[in-house]
């Protein structure tokens, strides 16, 4: 129980990698925020048929309006926000292609989600963390902005513009007893990625040869480095990436 009494919000957090952190901050004694698109109650009964407190609320993490409700409400409900996840992201979807086919509303689309998503709720939770002096936001980075991938200029490049957010939040956060860290996961097979066998299957084995631990990565393998970077063992860490992907990435 080593989030007892805090409160998390995830983004992104009604199915996949997002679900499985929210189920995973639930277990360590958080209360919960499920923010997505997508209906998060599933998850919510998860969490509280299992003892723990949780509730949805519907975000679009592009639009600022809404997110400045989902940060609203969770202070309503629980009092206080401790811990943000910015988990949503465009990626189970995307066919790979040259950036010379990607299209300049795709593009935009995608950044709107994975990188300026990230930035507003950082923005619209900063207020409530600053005022407590205590507060942890996590960023969903991804391993291919470190490795460089053909055929996804446009997620890759919103990722490292995540790794990059992260710091700079880091700086400007410090001094407020706030740490933003991200991590960056390999290629994992959450519900949607499993499903596509553009991601999956054969599709996925270069990826799982270029790991040290050549399997398939599971949620559950990122929830460790999760609970650690929302814990006060990583209090005195800041502006850092982790990479979990199994060791195709080693810097």
């Amino acid at each position: 129980m080593r989030l007892s009494g805090k409160v998390a919000i995830v983004t992104g957090g009604a199915r996949g990698i997002g679900a499985a952190f929210c189920e995973a901050l639930a277990r360590e004694g958080a209360s919960i925020v499920v923010a997505d698109v997508l209906d998060g109650q599933p998850v919510v009964d998860r969490i509280t048929g299992a003892g723990g407190r949780a509730f949805y609320c519907r975000t679009d993490v592009a639009d600022r309006a809404s997110v400045t409700g989902l940060a609203q409400a969770a202070v309503e409900v629980f009092g206080k926000i401790d811990i943000l996840v910015n988990n949503a992201a465009i990626f189970a979807s995307l066919v790979k292609k040259s950036f010379l086919d990607i299209e300049s509303d795709e593009w935009d689309g995608l950044m709107a989600v994975n990188l300026r998503g990230p930035f507003e709720c950082a923005r619209a939770v900063a207020p409530f963390m600053i005022a407590a002096k205590s507060g942890r936001i996590i960023n969903i980075a991804s391993g291919t902005a470190f490795k460089g991938v053909q055929g996804m200029l446009h997620y890759v490049t919103s990722k490292g513009g995540v790794v990059a957010m992260t710091r700079c939040l880091a700086r400007e956060l410090g001094p407020h007893n706030v740490v933003v860290n991200a991590i960056a996961p390999g290629l994992t097979m959450s519900e949607a990625i499993a499903d596509n066998p553009a991601w999956s299957g054969k599709a996925a084995q270069p990826t799982v040869m270029s790991r040290a631990l050549q399997r398939d990565q599971a949620p559950d393998d990122l929830t460790g480095a999760l609970v650690f970077l929302a814990s006060d063992e990583s209090a005195f860490m800041t502006g850092q990436t982790m990479v979990v992907d199994g060791g195709a990435v080693m810097r």
